[in-house]
């Protein structure tokens, strides 16, 4: 017999909706209260970022106590580098982040875990031990924790360092920061404090929407 699509639609619509696990909600309701306590409302940095990174975080046991986020989905003239203090639920530091050559110009388009290809790779790190970089200096190790996606980090050496193309004057002059090979790369004067928040054992995601 043919039931009208009109007809099942009314009827789902009648059905009551099945509720979610409790605990499911309850961590949404607190990542809601952890949004609004750190007040990235005002800081342009949308809530399913942080629900998406720590319900990742979560699904690999990580439980940092600090979180970075560096939201490509914002152009790189903007501060999309987000640190945050979960315990305090605070924000620690909003700065400028670049990404890779072959990820874009002003905007982030495209993203990859292979070597040679220049661009940033998606996911949640691990940052590790502060290095001494022979071309760029003081820097941070990355270690990816999605396979497939970030997992190259180290055979390619992608990690968090300073330079000179991160900075307001490079973005006067040509309209966007310079572009890294594929590092998380953030301004020189940051880059003391992003090794004091995040070295050995805070967490970087790096968002696409």
């Amino acid at each position: 017999m043919h039931i009208p699509l009109l007809f099942l639609y009314l009827i789902a619509w009648l059905l009551p909706m099945p509720e979610a696990p409790a605990s499911f909600v309850e961590a949404k309701d607190d990542i809601t209260l952890l949004y609004e306590a750190v007040g990235l409302c005002e800081q342009d940095l949308d809530a399913e970022v942080l629900v998406a990174c720590l319900q990742r975080a979560d699904e690999l046991g990580a439980e940092p106590r600090i979180l970075a986020i560096a939201d490509m989905t914002q152009p790189s003239t903007a501060k999309r580098l987000y640190i945050i203090d979960l315990e305090r639920r605070s924000l620690l530091l909003r700065t400028y982040v670049a990404h890779g050559q072959g990820t874009g110009e002003l905007m982030a388009k495209h993203f990859s875990n292979s070597h040679g290809s220049h661009q940033s790779s998606l996911g949640l790190y691990r940052v590790g031990a502060e290095i001494v970089s022979p071309k760029h200096g003081p820097a941070l190790l990355l270690h990816g924790l999605d396979k497939g996606v970030n997992d190259q980090a180290l055979p390619r050496e992608v990690i968090i360092h300073g330079a000179d193309y991160v900075s307001e004057a490079f973005i006067r002059q040509h309209g966007r920061l310079g572009r890294s090979w594929g590092c998380p790369a953030v301004t020189r004067d940051d880059m003391p404090k992003v090794i004091q928040l995040l070295a050995d054992g805070g967490l970087l995601y790096v968002n696409a929407g």
